[in-house]
């Protein structure tokens, strides 16, 4: 296994596949002048890499680069999480230490589960998801595509959150949030438009 982006998100999903007790082979990376880390090599190319994990944090820039990678995806999933054996993850995505993902939930590919979130029933979360460290999604929630829901969000039950979105950490989200919206607050209030070219 080889993890795309040496970078701190990397070292997470290193020691999530080690716990896993899978090898990783190495990084690969764009930046010529990294060759090392955390004691494996940094390779430049794609040259004779098969399974990969894409380990870059921004939703935007992990799209760009799964989608130009022709290879076998795979995904992480920590020992220490709590996943319903109805649940779906799809390839490529990472469910870091903590998380709880429950009964018939749909995670879509390359997401980030993020430490300690929280993924209730029948939630349903596009493509190039983040869902920060202790947030929580309750029953029946939607995220579109891209989406980065902030550190300790809540989510209550049956909200629909658009594609492209931003929720600010520690909001309350009790209303549907529309696509391409910046939103956040203690009740969550729409900010602006930020992502109108991504929608």
């Amino acid at each position: 296994m080889y993890l795309y982006g040496a970078s701190g998100h990397g070292k997470v999903i290193k020691e999530i596949l080690e716990a896993q007790g899978m090898i990783v082979d190495g990084f690969i990376d764009d930046n010529p002048e990294i060759d090392m880390l955390c004691g494996l090599p940094v390779f430049h190319t794609m040259e004779d890499k098969d399974e990969i994990i894409v380990s870059i944090g921004v939703n935007a820039i992990r799209k760009k680069v799964a989608e130009r990678l022709s290879c076998r995806f795979g995904k992480a999933v920590h020992p220490c999480a709590i996943v319903s054996p109805s649940a779906e993850i799809c390839e490529g995505t990472v469910v870091m230490a903590g998380s709880i993902i429950n009964a018939e939930s749909v995670i879509g590919k390359h997401c980030i589960i993020n430490t300690g979130a929280s993924i209730d029933h029948e939630c349903q979360l596009g493509d190039y998801v983040h869902v920060s460290p202790h947030a929580t999604l309750c029953g029946n929630v939607s995220v579109g595509e891209g989406s980065w829901v902030g550190a300790g969000t809540t989510i209550i039950q049956g909200v629909k959150i658009g594609r492209w979105c931003v929720v600010g950490a520690g909001s309350v989200v009790t209303k549907d949030i529309p696509d391409g919206y910046l939103a956040v607050g203690n009740r969550c209030k729409l900010i602006k438009l930020i992502n109108a070219d991504l929608i």
